[in-house]
């Protein structure tokens, strides 16, 4: 018998705490995986809504992957912190059905930090690196 994996307290916050951000996750279908301070995992299975017109993974849904899962690191637990600058770069094409987005706190300030999320399918392509400059409120 397989052992389901057992949900940690904060990810169940994370989770109720961020359903508030309806077009990240009623609209697009992102989830939390993982939270922890200046951390997150996020995922997003694809399906027709997230394709343009030729048929591959819309930017706009990659870059909304990699706001939330910055927005989830920063925020959860945490005093508000908003973008301030973002660039994405985009890598590749998704040929998997579901995106991964994960970030690296690489500096935290009194007022600001600066984050770089990947941008992953769920068969190790690389599809996206973002840059996120964040103030803290």
């Amino acid at each position: 018998m397989e052992q389901e994996e057992k949900i940690s307290d904060s990810l169940i916050k994370a989770r109720a705490f961020f359903a508030k951000d309806r077009y990240a996750t009623a609209t697009t279908g992102i989830q939390i995986e993982k939270v922890e301070k200046g951390y997150a995992k996020c995922s997003l299975r694809l399906d027709e809504r997230h394709k343009n017109a030729t048929g591959q993974v819309m930017g706009g849904a990659i870059f909304t992957l990699a706001d939330f899962t910055f927005a989830v690191a920063t925020n959860f637990e945490q005093p508000v912190t908003v973008t301030a600058v973002s660039q994405i770069s985009f890598l590749g094409v998704a040929k998997g059905d579901i995106l991964y987005g994960e970030t690296t706190l690489l500096k935290d300030g009194k007022r600001s930090c600066f984050y770089q999320i990947q941008i992953m399918d769920n068969l190790g392509n690389p599809v996206a690196s973002v840059a996120t400059n964040g103030m803290h409120l």
